[in-house]
């Protein structure tokens, strides 16, 4: 088995939770009271940053993977929590792809 494939779930959920938290910044940004979204779309793009980063350590096998999966999970459960306070689509969507996500990060910080 390569490392990828053991990474395989894990990378899946980085790359759609970093999708999912590009689009919700996105379409914050849209809202009529963009103020009240400040903090989850400050929150997506961190998101995003760590997952994307996550990834591809993941990608290439790094020592740092557990310790990444580890930040990344914090991070995906604080930018869900943000976005589960908000009624609109987007910021829904993203609340379960970081849910998704760090729950398998969690799996590989274990």
């Amino acid at each position: 088995m390569s490392h990828t494939d053991k990474f395989k779930d894990c990378i899946k959920a980085c790359l759609d939770c970093f999708a999912e938290c590009n689009h919700c910044a996105s379409a914050c940004l849209g809202e009529d009271d963009v103020k009240m979204m400040a903090k989850c779309i400050a929150l997506d793009m961190d998101c995003a940053d760590i997952c994307a980063t996550t990834a591809a350590a993941m990608a290439r096998d790094s020592e740092h993977v557990a310790h990444l999966c580890r930040v990344c999970a914090e991070i995906c459960e604080a930018c869900g929590a943000e976005c589960e306070k908000h009624e609109a689509d987007h910021c829904q969507k993203c609340a379960e792809a970081c849910k998704r996500c760090a729950q398998e990060c969690r799996k590989m910080a274990a």
